[in-house]
């Protein structure tokens, strides 16, 4: 697909030569000095069929190297799920890469379970999974079977030893947008975060972005999640005010509640949001947010894909199946180096001029995280603008 940058590849064809042989009987009549015999024409022997090699239920496939998309198909997650699997065919479709296959398997019923029965039926790669407590189920299997995961986590703490985290991860977003507000003059910030695992590593960035641009932190205040629980923290931060900009580490539902709040207490705060905003259906259309100011990956590319999605599979696709769509476009250029049969080449992963997607450029640092060129877009008007695009090379 020209939009994600995926370099055109090679078309392997699968050549399968069927070879019959014919048995030809001749008759001969013999004339005896007794009486005449009539020969019986015997009946040829029956074809013989051949049937491939079957490993755990699923053909070898010799042409083509074996992926494992790890993914829950059914539960709760299921729509994310499909979706990312809709995706990862619709990029194999779109390359029209006959090397690769890609096969499902459904982490719901047990993740652990899902990742044997992919190794036994000759996977070579695992896609997947989603979920950051499936990946510390998997990934110690794949380990042992010498077979790397590209999770589409975004918990980085499940990152190392073959596993890879794909997903967006927080504190790139938070450091993003801290360095586009200082580098408009802003040094004086507060921080709404919930009590959450993802509040906890959201807050530790914060604090790290802002002293990196030699600004600092006025306020920094947590809340649980639940009816009002972000105006208590909000009414403690109003005592600090004013801020130069509040980073508001959550949906847009909750900061859409606490921005009024806040411009009360300190009317030209810039507000700041997190990676979450991007996939956050309400944010456009959330007043207060007008004029807030978020990282995200870069949408452009997304969009057509989406018109894509949509006209084959009839539906929209969930914002984060775009990781399933470029984690194929990787594995479809690194197939060009990748002998059927073989191992995984798992260097090249950490090519360091990094790889093209839909979410813009990315690579892996030796922590085995997806290192993203980031955007920082601006709400208004009901919608989102980009207010400072994305590098164009990644830092060496």
């Amino acid at each position: 697909m020209a939009e994600a940058n995926a370099r055109p590849q090679r078309v392997i064809s699968r050549l399968v030569t069927l070879a019959g042989a014919m048995l030809l009987a001749a008759c001969s009549t013999v004339v005896p000095r007794g009486p005449v015999q009539q020969s019986v024409d015997r009946a040829p022997p029956p074809p013989r069929v051949t049937t491939p090699d079957v490993a755990q239920g699923l053909p070898r496939d010799v042409a083509r190297n074996r992926v494992a998309l790890l993914v829950p198909l059914s539960g709760s997650n299921a729509g994310v799920g499909r979706s990312l699997a809709n995706a990862t065919q619709l990029a194999l479709l779109d390359t029209k890469n006959q090397q690769v296959r890609v096969t499902n398997y459904d982490t719901a019923t047990g993740a652990a379970a899902a990742a044997r029965k992919a190794l036994a039926e000759g996977a070579q790669l695992i896609l997947g999974p989603l979920l950051a407590d499936d990946v510390r189920a998997v990934a110690p299997i794949a380990r042992a079977a010498n077979v790397p995961v590209l999770s589409f986590s975004n918990d980085v703490s499940v990152a190392g030893n073959g596993a890879y985290v794909l997903g967006y991860a927080p504190a790139q977003a938070i450091e993003r947008v801290v360095s586009y507000a200082a580098g408009k003059g802003i040094s004086n910030f507060g921080g709404l975060v919930p009590n959450a695992l993802y509040g906890s590593r959201a807050s530790t960035a914060f604090l790290r972005a802002v002293e990196q641009t030699g600004g600092r932190v006025v306020s920094l205040q947590t809340y649980d999640r639940g009816s009002g629980a972000i105006a208590g923290a909000v009414q403690r931060m109003a005592k600090d005010a004013p801020f130069g900009a509040v980073l508001i580490a959550d949906g847009a539902t909750p900061a859409n509640a606490a921005v009024p709040l806040l411009r009360r207490a300190s009317p030209s705060t810039q507000v700041l949001g997190t990676e979450l905003w991007n996939s956050d259906n309400n944010v456009a259309g959330a007043a207060a947010l007008n004029g807030a100011w978020f990282a995200s990956v870069p949408n452009n590319l997304y969009r057509q894909y989406a018109r894509n999605y949509r006209t084959r599979f009839g539906a929209s696709p969930y914002r984060l199946s775009s990781l399933g769509y470029d984690s194929v476009l990787l594995v479809v250029r690194i197939a060009r180096d990748w002998r059927p049969g073989s191992a995984f080449p798992e260097s090249k992963l950490r090519d360091a001029d990094g790889f093209a997607g839909i979410d813009g450029a990315f690579r892996f640092g030796r922590d085995g995280v997806a290192e993203r060129m980031l955007e920082v877009q601006e709400v208004r008007g009901n919608t989102t603008v980009t207010v400072s695009p994305a590098p164009s090379e990644f830092r060496r």
